[in-house]
């Protein structure tokens, strides 16, 4: 189950009067698609990513699941809804893989109540899902980095949310984990929001892209057209250039740094 996401004239700063980390944000995401968020280092993307799941709250505008303000939201509530996988990974946890995807489970248990059946097949499911059952009885400080993201998405997909939001899922990975993490975010019946570095990956995986520079938007819409050569070419200052791929009928970004 997915929901609709908007972002609607969304701006946030760490104090009253500190500039702007991000400007006057405003996006429309359908349920069900997947938005890649793109731009240089410092463009705001880590921003945006903590206002959809409520790390942060917007200094104004709000954002709206399926046109609910999550401001409105307990926390709970909204844990119900949107689950983050983050790149900073715990390596400190004395839990077991098991008891980590577990915790996606607390956001649909009520007060001190312990798990039950259904708890118990969505945990199994999860670790299933990520290939994790070889590794469901070590602890997370034992794992790689990439088993250890691996573990963070199953936790995520625990929760059951309808909104995932991926901030450099592919990061830690190596390149068979990245291709099944790519081929889940097609897969899963969800509203995913991801951070991308790699802007030719975005235009492979996402229905929508926006493009961020400065805490401001350059761009939005369907990869090809939000990534056009120039407005890359400008908010990444390289030299881009569009390639047409004549087997896979796929275009292709290439970059090179300005003469």
């Amino acid at each position: 189950m997915s929901a609709r996401l908007a972002v609607e004239n969304v701006t946030w700063g760490p104090r009253k009067r500190s500039p702007l980390v991000l400007q006057d944000t405003s996006f429309d995401l359908p349920a069900g698609q997947v938005l890649g968020i793109v731009g240089p280092n410092g463009a705001g993307k880590t921003t945006l990513l903590r206002l959809i799941y409520g790390y942060n709250r917007p200094s104004s505008g709000q954002v709206l699941i399926d046109g609910q303000s999550t401001s409105q939201m307990p926390p709970r509530a909204l844990a119900r809804k949107v689950a983050a996988v983050l790149q900073e990974q715990p390596t400190d946890f004395a839990l077991s893989v098991r008891e980590i995807v577990a915790l996606g489970r607390v956001p649909h248990r009520l007060g001190l109540s312990t798990p039950g059946r259904k708890d118990a097949e969505v945990i199994t499911a999860a670790l299933s899902r990520m290939d994790l059952h070889g590794f469901a009885d070590r602890t997370l400080s034992t794992l790689s980095g990439g088993e250890r993201q691996r573990v963070m998405v199953a936790r995520a997909l625990a929760q059951e949310p309808q909104i995932l939001v991926l901030d450099e899922p592919t990061n830690h990975l190596d390149i068979r984990h990245q291709l099944e993490v790519l081929q889940l975010i097609r897969d899963l019946d969800l509203t995913i929001v991801t951070s991308l570095h790699d802007l030719n990956l975005a235009g492979a995986v996402c229905d929508q892209v926006l493009v961020l520079k400065r805490g401001q938007v350059q761009s939005y819409g369907p990869p090809q057209s939000a990534l056009g050569e120039i407005l890359v070419s400008e908010t990444f200052a390289v030299d881009a250039k569009r390639e047409e791929l004549s087997l896979s009928r796929r275009s292709h970004l290439s970059f090179q740094l300005p003469n």
